[in-house]
């Protein structure tokens, strides 16, 4: 089993940063895929980005110039730099980790880590 386990929630006010972490622990390959997922209320989990081999990422089209993922291979960890917040961004954030073709579909193979609430103020 792989665990993963988030920090850096928070309430921002809109315009504002956060910096997420999830950080792997248990049967985790450095290969895996890591990746960020997002729900917010009402609302079907969706795709934030994600991070494979040496440098891959890609990101949606919401969050893309103003999101950043980093990982630190030596500590099997992964960070999401939140820029210019708004209050859409407002969703529970989760961290995911797998084979790419698993992580990218959010699908069976992925592991999960147990989110974390991000809040963002008009």
């Amino acid at each position: 089993q792989v665990q993963l386990v988030e920090s850096g929630g928070g309430l921002v006010q809109a315009g504002g940063s956060l910096r997420l972490s999830c950080a792997a622990s248990g049967r985790f390959f450095p290969h895996y895929a890591m990746g960020w997922f997002r729900q917010a209320p009402g609302k079907e989990r969706e795709f934030v980005g994600i991070s494979w081999g040496v440098d891959g990422t890609n990101y949606a089209d919401s969050v893309k110039g103003r999101f950043t993922i980093s990982r630190d291979n030596a500590k099997n960890t992964l960070y999401l730099q939140m820029n210019s917040l708004k209050p859409e961004d407002t969703a529970v954030y989760y961290c995911a980790a797998g084979p790419y073709r698993a992580v990218v579909a959010g699908a069976a193979g992925t592991y999960w880590g147990q989110g974390t609430q991000v809040t963002v103020s008009s």
